[in-house]
């Protein structure tokens, strides 16, 4: 079972790595495995790697899912 965090990739930097807002934190992440993402776009993160791309809604959706386990 894979468990990943939706983020908005702030600032992409190069082919390998980007900035992503995950919540209220920033982070650095390998983004290597979908080159063809921008700033803007949404992506799931698992183990510091953006695995696959979503849109706003999936991503929305994921992140109260997981606030509603937080509580």
């Amino acid at each position: 079972m894979c468990l990943a965090i939706p983020g908005k990739i702030i600032k992409k930097i190069d082919n390998e790595q980007a900035e992503v807002l995950l919540g209220k934190v920033k982070k650095l992440i390998r983004v290597s495995l979908l080159p063809e993402v921008k700033d803007g776009d949404y992506v799931l993160v698992h183990a510091g790697y953006a695995i696959t791309k979503v849109d706003f809604q999936q991503a929305n959706e994921i992140e109260q899912a997981w606030e509603e386990l937080e509580s």
